[in-house]
């Protein structure tokens, strides 16, 4: 006669060498869910590039190309338009998406571009402010300067919200991001050393003009800003933990193939 099965099956001990399973780490959609393809995405993407890309262009062609990639502007909307190529053709062609952080770190920079120009540069309010200049922008050096500072920051925020699945970040991803404000920083203060009194645009931002602010007034400024970019980045990340994912697809709950809708019991 054969013994009843047990209802309790003990735990088996543990193999020495094998982590145990009771800790679960959170799995993003992207790793177990296949993606697709996204045509209208990657069109959108392409837009964005081309847009980034053109601002840049005309500034390079109107100015003079060393002064003109030296601004912090110029590289982050240079960073928009290689990482959403990048975007575009993988949503194109259905592959993984790019890297949360390197996607999110693009978001911050754009974000930083746009936000200090409309909020410092732009705003004759404040210490800073460069509207004299602002003011003075005509045919493509305005239409530049709405690319640059305008359009491209509102499309790569809308991107994220809108067309961007959720990694999610990591609060150690805002630290890293400063990483390059800061060395950006550096780059502006090495370069007007090197550059002698009175050289057009010797420091590229009012901020960071030693000969009016002296270098405690330039660190004094730096720390402000520091400290409302990790504030951004932190926003960042923790919206990326909350937010929808805007292009999740509805599962479709599978056909119960032993009981028929017509019926309630078993066949």
């Amino acid at each position: 006669m054969i013994n009843p099965i047990p209802r309790d099956i003990p735990d088996l001990p543990a193999i020495p060498g094998i982590p145990s399973s009771n800790h679960y780490s959170f799995v993003p959609a992207t790793a177990v869910v296949a993606p697709t393809r996204r045509p209208a995405t990657a069109a959108y993407r392409v837009l964005v590039a081309l847009a980034a890309a053109a601002g840049v262009a005309i500034d390079l062609k109107l100015g003079d190309p060393a002064r003109v990639l030296s601004y912090f502007t110029i590289q982050t909307n240079l960073l928009v338009a290689v990482v959403f190529t990048a975007s575009a053709r993988r949503a194109w062609s259905a592959r993984r998406p790019l890297p949360g952080v390197l996607t999110g770190g693009t978001l911050i920079y754009i974000s930083i571009t746009g936000l200090v120009y409309h909020l410092i540069l732009a705003n004759e309010s404040t210490p800073f402010s460069m509207t004299g200049e602002i003011d003075t922008l005509s045919g493509w050096h305005a239409v530049a300067n709405q690319l640059l500072h305008t359009v491209t920051p509102i499309a790569v925020v809308l991107d994220w919200l809108l067309l961007t699945r959720p990694t999610p970040l990591a609060l150690r991803n805002a630290a890293t991001w400063l990483l390059y404000p800061l060395a950006y920083l550096a780059f502006c203060l090495a370069r007007g050393a090197m550059m002698s009194p009175g050289t057009p645009a010797r420091y590229l931002y009012p901020f960071v003009d030693v000969d009016r602010h002296g270098y405690g007034g330039i660190l004094g400024n730096a720390a402000v800003l520091s400290v409302a970019f990790y504030a951004l980045a932190l926003i960042v990340v923790a919206l990326d933990h909350v937010r929808p994912d805007p292009v999740r697809r509805r599962v479709r709950r599978p056909e119960n193939r032993i009981s028929s809708p017509a019926t309630s019991g078993l066949k």
